[in-house]
This record gives C-alpha cells, structure tokens and sequence, in this order.
C-alpha cells in the first residue's frame, strides 16, 4: 500500500510504496481513501509537539473515499462515550495513535463511517469532519447559536474557523471575524462576512465595538493576550466558545466583567457522534461546500504542511490519494 508516513519527529513526511496493508479488528472496515486533508494537529504531531506520539506511523484525521463502491467520509472522532456532555477517558482522534488517512486505504470502526453529502465532491468532504464537526459542537451545541445574534470569529482563514462562519451564516448570525492578514478579511466578507478587524492593530477590540456593536457569541481558537479584550465587546449575557489555544495562555483577564455581563466561557473539542449526524444533515440541507484552500497529489503533501505551518492558507489543505470525483 501507498502512504504518508512520519517516521521521526522533526523530518519531513516518507511517502512508501511498500508500508503495509491495514488490517481490520473485529467491527472494523477498510475505506479507500480518495481525498484526505490536513489539520493543525498534523504539523504539531509532525514536530513531537502533541501527547502519545507513536512512530512509525500515518498521520490524517480527515477521509473521504469508499466502502463497498458508496461514496464515504470517516468520523475522526474516536471512542467519545455516550454523553454529549464531554469526552471518555478512551477518546482519540484518528491519526495518531491509530493510523489514520494519508494512505490509499485506512481501517476504522464502521460506526465511524457516513455516507458521504452527495453535493460534495471527494476533496470537499475530506475537508469537512474534524473542522466540521468542530465548529458545529462549538456553536450549535456549546454557544447555542440562534438566528439574528451576531457572532465574532477570530482567526478566520483556518478550517473550523471558516467552518463557523458558514454554519453561522446559514443558521441566519450576522457574522464578523479577525484575522492578521487583510486579504482574508477581504475574502471572509465575499464569503457573507459583515466586516471584521486585523488582530495586529493595537484598538482592534475598540475598532469592533465601535462598528459591530456588541457581540452575543464569540468563537475563538488563539487564547493567548488577545482573549482579554473579548469580554469587553460580548453583550450581556454572551457565550464564548473556546476551541483552541494557538496563542498560548490567556494574561489579563478581568473577572468583574465576566461576572457583571453573565458571560459564558466554554470550551470545546470534536464532538459525540450523534452531533457528527446532525452537522452532516445541516450541511446536506444547506448545501454547505467546505472552503479549500488548494488540492496537491499526496506524495506532494509536505508543501502542503509547510504552508500550513506559515499559516498561509485561506481554507483547508487537501491531498489527492486518486483521480477525482
């Protein structure tokens, strides 16, 4: 079999023509992947930065291929528990410790198997599980997002980002965002963006609540110094849905304000499976196309890694395993 192997921490990526086949555990399936694509956890796990790393081993959490000659795509959260509420001490993301999807073929529980929206091709829903069904626990089911609240997005340009906004604006938020780059902001507002504000301006909490007004929910993955400023442009009773920490630690938070607003902070990671069906049935009935930021033929993955680790990409990153759909 074909694959994308890491096979030390801190080296590019093997692409082996030889690595060995999966093989199935009692209630497993083997898809033929067509279409996998990157997440931030790749380039983490690719450079030792990530818990239980084995090695050799498949990175990809995202898949779309085929069971059995039906189109599908793999639900990368593993082993959640039966409660919404939060995740079991078993949980796992595909691709790492298991292999996951950089291969031609990949071996998963069959509950994790979905038919594939059928208005998508093979390299827009290899984009849609991990961000998709982390952007939706985080709005729809922590956030409880509901129509006509308007909705703050920073960081937009990643995939779970984008993924917020579109879930955002087809649930009918008004949507704003931050980013340090001026062309995403330009393309987050052709994508249905109201406006937004560039992070790296000194007043660009100020510039937003002088524009926008105040926000009802909040969706946020840097934490870090910037997260201060966020609860002082939430309305009263806001909800801040934290999915990520790219920043790293949050300094000079007030709690007066959190108090005094009634604010929620909530975090969030992946989700249960029944929010995996209830996201894909969203986006089947709104017609939702992830945003890909470009396609490479997956023996070309790494350039696709270093422009994630550049943060350059507008979209996700996705490899081709075969011809397209």
């Amino acid at each position: 079999m074909q694959a994308l192997v890491l096979t030390d921490i801190g080296h590019p990526l093997e692409w082996q023509t030889d690595y060995h086949e999966p093989e199935p555990c009692p209630g497993e399936v083997v898809v033929s992947i067509h279409a996998a694509a990157l997440n931030s956890r790749d380039v983490w796990i690719s450079k030792g930065q990530y818990a239980k790393i084995r090695l050799p081993c498949i990175l990809g959490s995202d898949g779309a291929g085929t069971l059995d000659g039906r189109p599908v795509l793999i639900n990368p959260s593993m082993n959640w528990g039966n409660t919404t509420r939060f995740q079991s001490p078993d949980f796992e993301i595909l691709g790492m410790p298991r292999n996951g999807t950089f291969a031609q073929r990949v071996a998963v529980p069959r509950r994790q198997v979905y038919d594939m929206p059928a208005h998508l091709t093979f390299e827009q829903a290899a984009a849609l599980p991990l961000a998709g069904l982390t952007a939706w626990r985080t709005l729809a089911t922590r956030c409880r997002l509901r129509q006509g609240e308007r909705v703050l997005i920073t960081g937009i340009g990643g995939g779970v980002a984008l993924m917020a906004m579109q879930f955002a604006l087809a649930v009918g938020a008004e949507v704003w965002a931050t980013s340090g780059s001026p062309e995403k902001m330009a393309r987050a507002r052709a994508l249905g963006a109201a406006g937004g504000a560039n992070y790296k301006d000194p007043d660009w909490a100020k510039q937003l609540k002088s524009t926008a007004g105040g926000f009802d929910v909040v969706i946020d993955s840097g934490g870090g110094p910037g997260f201060a400023e966020l609860p002082g442009i939430c309305n009263p009773g806001a909800r801040i849905g934290v999915y990520g920490g790219t920043a790293g630690k949050i300094n000079g938070l007030s709690p007066q304000i959190i108090f005094w607003k009634q604010l929620s902070i909530l975090g969030s990671t992946m989700g249960h499976r029944r929010e995996f069906q209830t996201m894909l049935n969203f986006v089947t009935r709104h017609k939702i196309v992830p945003v890909v930021d470009s396609v490479r033929p997956i023996p070309e993955a790494q350039h696709a890694f270093d422009r994630m680790a550049g943060g350059a990409q507008f979209g996700k990153l996705v490899v081709s395993v075969v011809g397209r759909r």
